[in-house]
């Protein structure tokens, strides 16, 4: 969410834990088993080619490539989820309850985001762990980092949970770690969001077997709209790779967000939404063949498939820059975008140099001016809503390139033509 206070530390060269052998769940049941995406399918893979932009590698960005020490992002994907309460804020709720605020569900939205390509398993420890000091005690704020010379903060959370359950849980087994603190403890989420993952790096602790305390999300409070759930979506999408796409730093209150409801990257609250195809892409979702590369000069027509929509093509990239990228998608209504409220091209301009919380990812407005279309949920940003580009619309981007959308085919494809009259820039060109 918002207060992603120490996101990443920097990436190591560590591999990911190992995976569970087939048949062992641990010390719960799991949550969000599902079957196997269908044979012959070549999704999966990271991003390759001209298109696939190099940029930063010691946190989570843009970048095509996500480096070594977080987590893998298709296939199947384990996580152990915890819950904890303290002594002046204690559960009010059975463990049971608070679970079922984000299972099967998380599970079941990424199913469906990846078209079956992440078969995300969450493994539950269904009992409450009672922390030894009181909420205020460990000093939570927004912005709180995981200090391991610290005796209070997340260090100590960490270690009292790791103490708890270090002798029945083997850490090896798991990509993820999930932290579901009692809602009562600090600030509701309309008044201070403070969810947070700190993701990539080990954050000092050691398991019992060796395995590094790392890639853990911590979930305070509840969020509004119709998939509050998704605030562990968000979090867990950092530990694979993925930025903020939101204002964070001075005077970031004050700014509209830069992507809008198109992504739960930006906007996680409100209304469910979807993730970028450019996110699809860099999380090993799309095949090979549902990305078109427009690295040359030329006319290109061709249709895309909205993102709610299996199959087809998904994403249209032209390169513009050795670090920066424009990009197409097709954005329509569908189970997992329930504010889209104008159907047609999304265009986003990408930065792969650019940090978390600073705009690496721009949508461009086909609409400037307009008050939006979306405007019953102040958790959207309104004036991006009607963002798209419909029927004889022209997106006008870096010189030499322009995009046509020529409207719905009765497959509800969008067409698109798209002009660039140079190649891309040489490896020695400034973004």
């Amino acid at each position: 969410m918002k207060a992603l206070a120490v996101v990443v530390m920097a990436a190591t060269a560590l591999a990911m834990t190992s995976p569970v052998p087939a048949g062992h769940f641990g010390p719960g049941a799991e949550a969000g088993a599902g079957g196997p995406p269908a044979a012959g399918d070549t999704g999966g893979r990271p991003p390759s080619g001209p298109c696939a932009l190099p940029g930063a590698t010691d946190n989570v960005s843009e970048t095509a490539r996500t480096p070594p020490g977080y987590a893998r992002s298709s296939g199947t994907v384990r996580a152990v989820t915890f819950l904890i309460d303290f002594p002046d804020s204690p559960a009010t709720t059975t463990p049971q309850a608070r679970y079922a605020e984000f299972f099967p569900a998380v599970a079941d939205y990424y199913r469906a985001s990846s078209y079956g390509r992440l078969d995300y398993r969450s493994t539950p420890v269904l009992r409450w762990i009672r922390m030894s000091r009181p909420y205020a005690a460990y000093g939570i704020e927004r912005g709180t980092p995981f200090d391991a010379e610290s005796d209070d903060g997340y260090h100590a959370i960490a270690a009292e949970i790791l103490d708890a359950v270090d002798d029945t849980v083997d850490f090896r087994r798991y990509d993820l770690i999930n932290v579901l603190v009692t809602p009562g403890a600090g600030p509701p989420a309309t008044e201070d969001v403070r969810s947070v993952t700190f993701a990539g790096s080990p954050t000092g602790l050691t398991t019992a077997d060796g395995a590094p305390f790392k890639n853990v999300s911590f979930i305070w409070s509840r969020q509004t709209g119709d998939s509050p759930f998704r605030v562990l979506n968000h979090e867990n999408a950092h530990s694979f790779g993925l930025p903020d796409l939101y204002y964070t730093g001075r005077g970031a209150a004050l700014l509209k967000t830069p992507v809008g409801h198109w992504d739960p990257m930006d906007e996680d609250w409100g209304p469910s939404n979807d993730f970028l195809a450019w996110h699809k892409w860099k999380l090993g979702w799309l095949a090979p063949a549902q990305v078109r590369c427009l690295d040359g000069p030329g006319v290109r027509s061709f249709a895309l498939t909205p993102t709610s929509v299996p199959g087809g093509l998904k994403l249209a990239v032209v390169p513009v820059s050795r670090h920066t990228v424009i990009t197409l998608e097709a954005r329509t209504p569908g189970p997992l975008d329930h504010a889209v409220c104008r159907s047609g091209v999304l265009v986003t301009a990408i930065t792969t140099t650019m940090s978390t919380g600073s705009g690496p990812v721009r949508t461009a407005d086909a609409t400037p001016g307009s008050k939006g279309c979306y405007t019953t949920d102040l958790n959207v940003n309104a004036a991006l809503s009607d963002a798209p580009y419909t029927a004889g619309q022209r997106y006008t981007g870096p010189p030499g390139m322009t995009v046509d959308v020529l409207g719905e085919d009765d497959e509800g494809d969008w067409q698109v033509r798209v002009r660039t009259v140079r190649p891309r820039a040489s490896d020695g060109a400034r973004d």
